[in-house]
């Protein structure tokens, strides 16, 4: 398929900063209503980038991705028949042929999604007045509302969350602090700025991952 020679698209400047914002957001989501203890997966992860951020910041992250190549996770990849607390997806449903299918997969290795794709505006713009259309590229085939992820939730019997961009889709159901805190506008500038604050509690993963990279080579 034309649209997917290159997976991804060139372009997507943003690609470092959101990565970065991304994995900032995430680590507050998790410290404050996940298990931080637990192991995490992060689905159509790209190049690695992504999980190689949250290793360093201090979270058990490993990779996935059947289409592009992982040049900054190597040897955090997924374990095979092995289920995760948490997967992340960042600016994946958007390129989903059947949301459904794409949800269902997720769901086989874990039950506790955060992702990231934008929300169709209301009223629908036309299609040279919204960038997320992304028609120079053809990537985007699967745009949302928050009343389509409320129906995904309710198919795979889920709970359903949104702050802004961001969406979870999980098993769990989130406590009131946490949905007073979704809506409130600036919701996620304080999850980001928090993350900072969280850094100093989490033990980075950097240097004992070097470890494990220089035993493999050892052995290789």
């Amino acid at each position: 398929m034309e649209a997917y020679q290159n997976p991804i698209n060139i372009s997507d400047t943003g690609i470092i900063v959101r990565n970065y914002r991304q994995s900032r957001i995430t680590t507050s989501l998790i410290f404050l209503f996940f298990n931080r203890h637990e192991k995490f997966i992060d689905y159509a992860g790209g190049y690695g980038l992504f999980t190689r951020m949250m290793r360093d910041i201090g979270l058990d992250f490993y990779w996935s991705d059947p289409y592009t190549a992982n040049l900054l996770a190597k040897k955090f990849e997924i374990e095979p028949n092995r289920r995760y607390h948490l997967a992340t997806s960042f600016e994946s449903f958007e390129h989903f042929e059947d949301p459904t299918e794409g949800l269902g997969k997720i769901l086989e290795i874990a039950d506790n999604i955060i992702l990231s794709t934008e929300l169709l505006p209301s009223p629908t713009p036309n299609i040279s007045d919204w960038w997320y259309y992304g028609p120079e590229h053809g990537q985007h085939i699967s745009i949302y509302t928050q009343e389509s992820f409320k129906k995904l939730a309710h198919k795979f019997q889920l709970h359903y969350y949104n702050l802004d961009n961001f969406h979870l889709l999980t098993k769990k159901k989130i406590t009131i602090f946490g949905r007073l805190l979704f809506q409130f506008k600036y919701a996620k500038h304080i999850l980001y700025i928090l993350s900072f604050f969280i850094v100093w509690i989490i033990k980075s993963k950097t240097l004992e991952d070097m470890t494990v990279s220089k035993s493999s080579l050892q052995q290789s």
